[in-house]
């Protein structure tokens, strides 16, 4: 299995989460993820609220973190997505923490929580993967 420090470097091929949208991995292991931005003019809408694509960013990266961390012959990648939205965020660093809920076989299933430091609940987002073969 690889470490965290490992995982971490991995994840920061994934360009448009890490360096596009500024997200930094915080805490990892199989199953676990959670990922933090901080917030600034480049997430936000017109409406000056964060953009729900950024949300949606942040439960997706934390998703594959989570799946992935284990990865060694293989990737787990997203075959569906839900989000609901609960509120907009009221502070300006996010967080999107995943769980599994189950896996078995070739698929997983996720629960992600994106909340604020002042601990807005802000989106939840059920996910499930499917692992396929790679190289």
């Amino acid at each position: 299995m690889r470490s965290f420090e490992e995982v971490k470097s991995f994840f920061t091929q994934d360009i448009y989460a890490t360096c596009t949208t500024g997200i930094e991995i915080v805490d990892a292991r199989p199953g676990y993820a959670i990922v933090r931005l901080q917030v600034d003019e480049r997430h936000m809408n017109a409406a000056n609220r964060v953009m729900g694509a950024v949300y949606y960013t942040m439960a997706d990266f934390a998703f594959a973190v989570a799946n992935n961390y284990d990865m060694e012959d293989g990737v787990t990648v997203t075959l569906s997505s839900q989000i609901n939205f609960l509120s907009a965020a009221k502070g300006k660093v996010l967080t999107a923490e995943a769980r599994v809920v189950k896996e078995g076989g070739k698929t997983t299933f996720y629960s992600i929580e994106v909340t604020d430091e002042l601990n807005t609940r802000i989106a939840v987002i059920s996910s499930n993967g499917y692992r396929i073969d790679v190289g």
